[in-house]
Protein backbone atom coordinates (compact mmCIF):
# COMPACT_ATOMS: atom_id res chain seq x y z
CA UNK A 1 0.00 0.00 0.00
CA UNK A 2 1.26 3.47 -0.86
CA UNK A 3 2.79 5.86 1.66
CA UNK A 4 1.11 8.74 -0.19
CA UNK A 5 -0.65 11.22 2.10
CA UNK A 6 -4.40 11.20 2.48
CA UNK A 7 -5.64 13.75 -0.05
CA UNK A 8 -8.37 16.29 0.61
CA UNK A 9 -10.29 15.32 -2.56
CA UNK A 10 -11.72 18.80 -3.19
CA UNK A 11 -12.18 19.28 0.55
CA UNK A 12 -14.57 16.33 0.86
CA UNK A 13 -14.42 14.79 4.33
CA UNK A 14 -16.37 11.75 3.07
CA UNK A 15 -13.58 10.89 0.63
CA UNK A 16 -11.01 11.38 3.38
CA UNK A 17 -12.87 8.96 5.66
CA UNK A 18 -13.31 6.50 2.80
CA UNK A 19 -9.56 6.62 2.23
CA UNK A 20 -8.61 6.06 5.88
CA UNK A 21 -11.29 3.39 6.28
CA UNK A 22 -10.14 1.42 3.24
CA UNK A 23 -6.53 1.50 4.47
CA UNK A 24 -7.52 0.39 7.97
CA UNK A 25 -9.87 -2.35 6.78
CA UNK A 26 -7.27 -3.78 4.40
CA UNK A 27 -4.70 -3.86 7.20
CA UNK A 28 -7.15 -5.50 9.61
CA UNK A 29 -8.32 -8.09 7.08
CA UNK A 30 -4.75 -9.14 6.36
CA UNK A 31 -3.98 -9.34 10.07
CA UNK A 32 -7.07 -11.33 11.04
CA UNK A 33 -6.67 -13.67 8.07
CA UNK A 34 -3.10 -14.41 9.16
CA UNK A 35 -4.15 -15.64 12.64
CA UNK A 36 -3.81 -19.41 12.77
CA UNK A 37 -5.69 -21.73 15.10
CA UNK A 38 -8.71 -19.49 15.74
CA UNK A 39 -11.92 -21.55 16.15
CA UNK A 40 -14.27 -20.90 13.24
CA UNK A 41 -17.20 -19.67 15.36
CA UNK A 42 -15.00 -17.22 17.25
CA UNK A 43 -13.46 -15.91 14.01
CA UNK A 44 -16.93 -15.44 12.51
CA UNK A 45 -18.15 -13.52 15.56
CA UNK A 46 -15.06 -11.28 15.56
CA UNK A 47 -15.40 -10.52 11.86
CA UNK A 48 -19.14 -9.85 12.21
CA UNK A 49 -18.47 -6.91 14.52
CA UNK A 50 -15.05 -5.83 13.28
CA UNK A 51 -16.04 -5.58 9.60
CA UNK A 52 -19.61 -4.41 9.99
CA UNK A 53 -20.59 -0.92 8.81
CA UNK A 54 -19.04 1.81 10.91
CA UNK A 55 -17.50 5.29 10.78
CA UNK A 56 -13.94 4.17 11.71
CA UNK A 57 -13.50 7.51 13.50
CA UNK A 58 -10.64 6.47 15.74
CA UNK A 59 -8.48 5.03 12.94
CA UNK A 60 -9.14 8.17 10.89
CA UNK A 61 -8.04 10.40 13.75
CA UNK A 62 -4.86 8.37 14.23
CA UNK A 63 -3.92 8.41 10.55
CA UNK A 64 -4.76 12.08 10.03
CA UNK A 65 -3.05 13.14 13.25
CA UNK A 66 0.12 11.41 12.10
CA UNK A 67 -0.10 13.21 8.77
CA UNK A 68 -0.74 16.55 10.53
CA UNK A 69 2.64 16.34 12.26
CA UNK A 70 4.63 15.16 9.27
CA UNK A 71 4.14 11.40 9.41
CA UNK A 72 2.77 9.02 6.79
CA UNK A 73 -0.59 7.23 6.86
CA UNK A 74 1.20 3.92 6.47
CA UNK A 75 3.24 4.45 9.64
CA UNK A 76 0.04 5.03 11.63
CA UNK A 77 -1.84 1.96 10.37
CA UNK A 78 -0.85 -0.38 13.23
CA UNK A 79 -2.10 2.19 15.73
CA UNK A 80 -5.26 2.77 13.70
CA UNK A 81 -6.04 -0.94 13.45
CA UNK A 82 -5.33 -1.61 17.13
CA UNK A 83 -7.64 1.25 18.11
CA UNK A 84 -10.46 -0.18 16.02
CA UNK A 85 -10.04 -3.62 17.58
CA UNK A 86 -10.37 -2.08 21.03
CA UNK A 87 -13.34 0.05 19.97
CA UNK A 88 -15.18 -2.95 18.50
CA UNK A 89 -14.45 -5.02 21.60
CA UNK A 90 -15.98 -2.25 23.72
CA UNK A 91 -19.11 -2.10 21.55
CA UNK A 92 -19.70 -5.86 21.71
CA UNK A 93 -19.43 -5.83 25.51
CA UNK A 94 -21.38 -2.57 25.88
CA UNK A 95 -24.34 -4.09 24.02
CA UNK A 96 -24.63 -7.12 26.30
CA UNK A 97 -27.78 -7.61 28.42
CA UNK A 98 -25.77 -7.05 31.62
CA UNK A 99 -24.54 -3.70 30.28
CA UNK A 100 -26.62 -1.48 27.97
CA UNK A 101 -28.75 -4.39 26.67
CA UNK A 102 -28.95 -3.24 23.05
CA UNK A 103 -30.43 -5.28 20.21
CA UNK A 104 -29.19 -3.06 17.37
CA UNK A 105 -25.72 -1.79 16.46
CA UNK A 106 -24.74 -0.09 13.21
CA UNK A 107 -28.09 -1.02 11.73
CA UNK A 108 -27.71 -4.75 12.41
CA UNK A 109 -28.49 -7.14 15.28
CA UNK A 110 -25.85 -6.86 17.99
CA UNK A 111 -23.25 -9.59 18.29
CA UNK A 112 -24.88 -11.37 21.23
CA UNK A 113 -28.21 -11.44 19.39
CA UNK A 114 -26.56 -13.35 16.56
CA UNK A 115 -24.05 -15.54 18.43
CA UNK A 116 -25.25 -15.56 22.04
CA UNK A 117 -23.81 -13.92 25.13
CA UNK A 118 -20.94 -16.35 25.69
CA UNK A 119 -19.54 -16.09 22.17
CA UNK A 120 -19.95 -12.31 22.17
CA UNK A 121 -18.05 -11.99 25.44
CA UNK A 122 -15.24 -14.17 24.12
CA UNK A 123 -15.13 -12.30 20.79
CA UNK A 124 -14.74 -9.04 22.70
CA UNK A 125 -12.00 -10.57 24.85
CA UNK A 126 -10.24 -11.79 21.71
CA UNK A 127 -10.32 -8.40 20.02
CA UNK A 128 -8.88 -6.82 23.15
CA UNK A 129 -5.88 -9.15 23.15
CA UNK A 130 -5.50 -9.02 19.35
CA UNK A 131 -4.99 -5.25 19.53
CA UNK A 132 -1.81 -5.65 21.54
CA UNK A 133 -0.66 -8.66 19.54
CA UNK A 134 -1.01 -6.50 16.42
CA UNK A 135 1.15 -3.70 17.85
CA UNK A 136 3.82 -6.10 19.06
CA UNK A 137 3.97 -7.94 15.74
CA UNK A 138 3.54 -5.10 13.24
CA UNK A 139 6.12 -2.61 14.47
CA UNK A 140 9.81 -3.17 13.82
CA UNK A 141 10.85 -0.61 16.46
CA UNK A 142 10.40 -2.22 19.91
CA UNK A 143 10.48 1.16 21.67
CA UNK A 144 7.66 2.45 19.47
CA UNK A 145 5.64 -0.72 20.06
CA UNK A 146 5.98 -0.22 23.82
CA UNK A 147 4.96 3.45 23.64
CA UNK A 148 1.88 2.72 21.56
CA UNK A 149 0.90 -0.31 23.66
CA UNK A 150 1.20 1.72 26.87
CA UNK A 151 -0.85 4.55 25.40
CA UNK A 152 -3.59 2.17 24.29
CA UNK A 153 -3.59 0.18 27.54
CA UNK A 154 -3.98 3.31 29.65
CA UNK A 155 -6.77 4.64 27.43
CA UNK A 156 -8.60 1.30 27.51
CA UNK A 157 -8.11 0.31 31.13
CA UNK A 158 -9.56 1.04 34.58
CA UNK A 159 -8.53 4.70 34.52
CA UNK A 160 -9.72 5.07 30.92
CA UNK A 161 -12.57 3.66 28.86
CA UNK A 162 -13.39 0.79 31.22
CA UNK A 163 -13.34 3.12 34.22
CA UNK A 164 -15.74 5.43 32.43
CA UNK A 165 -17.96 2.50 31.52
CA UNK A 166 -18.34 1.39 35.13
CA UNK A 167 -19.17 4.93 36.23
CA UNK A 168 -21.75 5.16 33.46
CA UNK A 169 -23.22 1.72 34.12
CA UNK A 170 -23.22 1.63 37.90
CA UNK A 171 -23.90 5.26 38.73
CA UNK A 172 -26.09 6.44 35.84
CA UNK A 173 -28.00 9.03 37.83
CA UNK A 174 -25.02 10.30 39.86
CA UNK A 175 -27.24 10.73 42.92
CA UNK A 176 -24.23 11.52 45.11
CA UNK A 177 -23.93 15.05 43.67
CA UNK A 178 -26.23 17.88 44.67
CA UNK A 179 -25.42 20.81 42.41
CA UNK A 180 -25.52 21.42 38.68
CA UNK A 181 -21.83 22.34 38.64
CA UNK A 182 -20.91 19.07 40.29
CA UNK A 183 -23.25 17.15 37.99
CA UNK A 184 -21.61 18.65 34.92
CA UNK A 185 -18.12 17.90 36.23
CA UNK A 186 -19.11 14.31 36.99
CA UNK A 187 -20.80 13.90 33.63
CA UNK A 188 -17.73 15.22 31.81
CA UNK A 189 -15.52 12.87 33.81
CA UNK A 190 -17.56 9.89 32.65
CA UNK A 191 -17.45 11.03 29.04
CA UNK A 192 -13.75 11.94 29.08
CA UNK A 193 -13.12 8.35 30.14
CA UNK A 194 -15.83 6.25 28.49
CA UNK A 195 -15.75 7.91 25.06
CA UNK A 196 -13.00 10.50 25.21
CA UNK A 197 -10.08 8.37 26.39
CA UNK A 198 -9.91 6.31 23.21
CA UNK A 199 -10.44 9.34 20.97
CA UNK A 200 -7.70 11.22 22.81
CA UNK A 201 -5.49 8.14 22.45
CA UNK A 202 -6.19 8.04 18.70
CA UNK A 203 -4.81 11.55 18.24
CA UNK A 204 -1.85 10.88 20.51
CA UNK A 205 -1.05 7.49 18.95
CA UNK A 206 -1.05 9.09 15.51
CA UNK A 207 1.49 11.59 16.78
CA UNK A 208 3.58 8.91 18.47
CA UNK A 209 3.57 6.86 15.26
CA UNK A 210 4.94 9.93 13.45
CA UNK A 211 7.65 10.42 16.10
CA UNK A 212 6.13 13.80 16.98
CA UNK A 213 7.97 16.06 19.40
CA UNK A 214 6.53 17.01 22.78
CA UNK A 215 5.05 20.29 21.52
CA UNK A 216 3.10 18.67 18.69
CA UNK A 217 2.05 15.79 20.93
CA UNK A 218 0.62 18.24 23.46
CA UNK A 219 -1.44 19.92 20.74
CA UNK A 220 -2.78 16.54 19.63
CA UNK A 221 -3.58 15.75 23.26
CA UNK A 222 -5.61 18.97 23.60
CA UNK A 223 -7.32 18.23 20.30
CA UNK A 224 -8.21 14.70 21.36
CA UNK A 225 -9.71 15.86 24.64
CA UNK A 226 -11.95 18.37 22.88
CA UNK A 227 -12.98 15.98 20.10
CA UNK A 228 -13.81 13.30 22.67
CA UNK A 229 -16.36 15.57 24.31
CA UNK A 230 -17.64 16.81 20.94
CA UNK A 231 -18.32 13.23 19.88
CA UNK A 232 -20.19 12.33 23.06
CA UNK A 233 -22.23 15.54 23.15
CA UNK A 234 -23.38 14.89 19.59
CA UNK A 235 -24.26 11.31 20.58
CA UNK A 236 -26.37 12.63 23.45
CA UNK A 237 -28.15 15.08 21.17
CA UNK A 238 -28.85 12.43 18.55
CA UNK A 239 -30.33 10.16 21.22
CA UNK A 240 -33.11 12.72 21.74
CA UNK A 241 -33.47 14.08 18.20
CA UNK A 242 -32.97 11.11 15.85
CA UNK A 243 -34.75 7.81 15.13
CA UNK A 244 -33.73 4.16 15.51
CA UNK A 245 -33.86 3.63 11.74
CA UNK A 246 -31.69 6.62 10.92
CA UNK A 247 -29.17 6.17 13.73
CA UNK A 248 -28.87 2.38 13.38
CA UNK A 249 -29.31 1.82 17.12
CA UNK A 250 -31.92 2.33 19.81
CA UNK A 251 -32.70 5.99 20.58
CA UNK A 252 -34.39 7.58 23.59
CA UNK A 253 -33.01 4.87 25.82
CA UNK A 254 -30.94 7.17 28.04
CA UNK A 255 -34.02 9.11 29.11
CA UNK A 256 -36.00 5.87 29.62
CA UNK A 257 -33.51 4.59 32.22
CA UNK A 258 -32.90 7.98 33.85
CA UNK A 259 -29.32 8.26 32.70
CA UNK A 260 -27.70 11.66 33.10
CA UNK A 261 -26.81 13.15 29.71
CA UNK A 262 -25.99 16.62 28.42
CA UNK A 263 -29.57 17.33 27.22
CA UNK A 264 -31.04 16.02 30.49
CA UNK A 265 -28.69 18.17 32.56
CA UNK A 266 -28.46 21.31 30.42
CA UNK A 267 -31.31 21.18 27.94
CA UNK A 268 -30.82 21.05 24.18
CA UNK A 269 -29.98 24.74 23.77
CA UNK A 270 -27.22 24.77 26.39
CA UNK A 271 -25.96 21.42 25.17
CA UNK A 272 -25.48 22.94 21.73
CA UNK A 273 -23.64 25.83 23.36
CA UNK A 274 -21.30 23.39 25.11
CA UNK A 275 -20.81 21.57 21.82
CA UNK A 276 -19.78 24.84 20.15
CA UNK A 277 -17.38 25.61 22.99
CA UNK A 278 -15.62 22.27 22.69
CA UNK A 279 -15.52 22.58 18.91
CA UNK A 280 -13.78 25.96 19.25
CA UNK A 281 -11.16 24.38 21.51
CA UNK A 282 -10.59 21.73 18.85
CA UNK A 283 -10.31 24.37 16.14
CA UNK A 284 -7.76 26.32 18.18
CA UNK A 285 -5.59 23.23 18.48
CA UNK A 286 -5.93 22.46 14.77
CA UNK A 287 -4.91 26.01 13.82
CA UNK A 288 -1.62 25.54 15.66
CA UNK A 289 -0.81 22.51 13.49
CA UNK A 290 -0.92 24.45 10.23
CA UNK A 291 -1.86 23.40 6.67
CA UNK A 292 -0.84 19.76 7.10
CA UNK A 293 -3.81 19.37 9.46
CA UNK A 294 -6.40 20.36 6.84
CA UNK A 295 -7.75 16.81 6.28
CA UNK A 296 -7.88 16.30 10.05
CA UNK A 297 -9.69 19.61 10.47
CA UNK A 298 -12.31 18.66 7.89
CA UNK A 299 -13.06 15.39 9.65
CA UNK A 300 -13.22 17.00 13.10
CA UNK A 301 -15.67 19.58 11.79
CA UNK A 302 -17.80 16.85 10.21
CA UNK A 303 -17.91 14.90 13.48
CA UNK A 304 -19.41 17.92 15.21
CA UNK A 305 -22.08 18.22 12.52
CA UNK A 306 -22.88 14.54 11.96
CA UNK A 307 -26.44 13.25 12.00
CA UNK A 308 -25.74 9.62 12.87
Amino acid sequence: MSDAPVQTHALDYRAILQNTTSRTDAFLRDFIASRDGVPALLRESIEYSLFGPGKRVRPALAILSAQAVGGTPEAALPAAAALELIHCFSLVHDDLPSMDNDDLRRGRPTNHKVYGDAVAILAGDAMNTLAFELLAESLSDPALAVKLSLELARATGPAGMIGGQILDTCYPQLKHVDSQAADLASLQRIHRLKTGALIRAACRMGGISAQADAWHLQILDELGQAVGLVFQIVDDLLDVTSSDAHLGKKTGKDADIGKLTYPVLLGVEQTNAELNRQQKLAEQALARLGPAAEPLSLVVHALARRDK
